[in-house]
């Protein structure tokens, strides 16, 4: 277990960055480079002597490459326990010399299925050798350095330098967990292809979940919580993970978190008017649209300043300057936009601990996938919620009709209560979030909440009336009882937004027209837990 110097080095890589300069540094240490294929005409490029796998097995590379180091003189070499009487001796009656150190990185599977290339090249990326030999000196580990990953070619250079040519054990034994940690994801990867793309599956028998550590954050949701953030291997969404940050301190757990869901919604008002969303604790608590950021800026902020203090904002265009100062005026954790201007990042860089996240883009919130929840013994999958309903789904139940401004607004609202947490109801006229109640045990009391929510703004700012007078409301399920309509109506509602489906339908639906209320049904819920 303890030093073993590397005198015959084994490298066989797809990604050739920096192969060259290790190739090197090994050849000025006396080790013999043995390659295959492209790795051995890059390294023999480079003007440094290589034995070719073929010379190293006496069998020639064939069936286009799919058959080269599947062969007893390379795992012999790899799996031999060298302070093993019985291995030594088949290692000499064989011929099988020792491989100290194995280089490889595997077949580009995942670049390959990005870039959308047809079923036969896809299967041809399936590396079968490379994944064999990792994991034969990666068992070995107490005698084989097994290296998958060019950002650790350093860390090996480093060792020899320090041990005099040889590795640590604790060095191998790290890249060990690393190598099987690789081809774990990379077979991950294969079956997720298999089941989703290739056959189709939506909730395959073995589901398979990769991803790759990005950073460690500060701590979790408290501060007696580690926690980090990974992101998927495979083909997945680009979202708050990818975004850029040009300033701030480092994201937290919740930021993270609260900034997802500013992003999710924003999503829904892609390539629309422009559109701000104030979310706190994983819910909105103002959304707007408007001529301009700044006036949708200012239409989500008085829906409820005393939440947003702290919040994180979002915005689906370019952040302008005047946004930004506006923005500014208030404490505010994160700002997330596609991009911003140099007036608006000059008026961000005033709050220093602000932190600016630009995304290039916003997601796609139809796109597909699959969402995963753990429980205690398991894990919960469902689909993502990317139904959506537009004006020709909705039906009229109630004796009023709808006006078209109500019709606008009730799809506004609906939007807006899809992610809000259940139950949520959600008030908004004219494209601005009145109210919203999020997260109660029954719909009546989330129906008041965000009334009182309305009342606090008009009162706070000296309107005649609570903006939730005239508007349209969403009830993200069901009204299972009159009562929960009812405290909408009596805060001023008109319209009314739900999906139907209740055994007391005609009940609530009874209600509405007693009040004189115009109500849709949608027929799609959006329970959010």
């Amino acid at each position: 277990m303890g030093n073993v110097t590397i005198r015959r080095a084994l490298l066989s890589v797809s990604d050739k960055a920096g192969l060259v300069e290790l190739g090197q540094v090994l050849s000025q240490r006396g080790v013999e480079l043995v390659s295959t294929g492209g790795t051995a005409k890059a390294l023999r490029d480079a003007g440094l002597a290589v034995m070719d796998i073929s010379d190293l097995t006496g069998f020639p590379e064939m069936m286009d490459g799919r058959v080269k180091t599947l062969h007893p003189k390379v795992h012999g070499g790899l799996l031999a326990v060298r302070d093993n009487p019985e291995h030594a001796a088949a290692m000499a009656e064989h011929e099988i010399g020792a491989i100290d150190l194995v280089v490889v990185n595997l077949y580009p599977f995942e670049a390959t299925v990005a870039k959308g290339a047809e079923r036969d090249e896809v299967i041809e990326n399936i590396d079968i050798g490379g994944p064999s030999m990792v994991r034969s000196a990666a068992k070995n580990h107490a005698f084989v350095t097994i290296l998958t990953d060019p950002a650790d070619y350093a860390g090996l250079l480093a060792e020899l330098e320090a041990q005099d040519g040889a590795t640590t054990y604790d060095f191998r034994r790290k890249m060990a967990g690393k190598a099987y940690a690789a081809t774990a994801a990379y077979d991950a990867m294969i079956s997720q292809w298999f089941a989703f793309a290739d056959q189709g599956e939506t909730f395959p028998e073995m589901l398979a979940i990769t991803a790759t550590r990005r950073e460690e954050l500060r701590y979790g949701e408290n501060p007696h919580q580690r926690a980090a953030l990974y992101v998927p291997k495979g083909p997945h969404g680009k979202g708050i993970a990818q975004a850029r940050q040009l300033q701030g301190k480092e994201l937290s757990y919740n930021n993270y978190n609260d900034a997802d869901a500013a992003l999710e919604l924003c999503a829904e008002f892609r390539g629309q008017d422009p559109a701000v969303i104030i979310v706190k604790h994983a819910n909105p608590c103002g959304v707007a649209q408007g001529s301009s950021l700044l006036e949708a800026w200012n239409g989500a902020l008085l829906c409820d300043s005393v939440s947003a203090f702290g919040g994180i904002v979002a915005v689906n265009a370019r952040l302008d300057g005047a946004t930004a100062a506006a923005i500014c005026e208030i404490f505010t954790e994160v700002v997330v936009a596609p991009d911003a201007d140099d007036d608006a990042i000059a008026a961000f860089a005033k709050k220093k601990n602000l932190r600016l996240l630009l995304t290039g883009d916003l997601p796609d919130p139809r796109r597909p996938g699959l969402s995963v929840k753990q429980i205690t013994g398991g894990l919960l999958v469902q689909s993502r919620d990317n139904g959506a309903i537009t004006l020709d789904d909705l039906k009229v139940v109630t004796k009023r009709q709808p006006t078209d401004q109500e019709l606008k607004d009730c799809l506004f609202a609906w939007t807006v209560a899809r992610h809000v947490k259940s139950n949520a109801i959600v008030y908004a006229k004219d494209g601005i979030t009145a109210g919203i109640g999020a997260g109660q045990m029954n719909r009546r009391d989330s129906s008041r909440i965000a009334a009182m929510k309305a009342a606090e703004a008009a009162e706070k700012y000296g309107w005649a009336q609570s903006r939730a007078f005239g508007s349209a409301v969403a009830s993200d399920a069901f009204f299972p009882f009159a009562d929960g309509l009812l405290a909408a109506a009596e805060a001023g509602a008109t319209a009314v937004i739900q999906p139907g489906g209740s055994m007391r339908d005609q009940e609530v639906i009874d209600a509405a027209d007693a009040a004189g209320l115009a109500m849709v049904f949608t027929g799609m819920r959006h329970f959010r837990h």
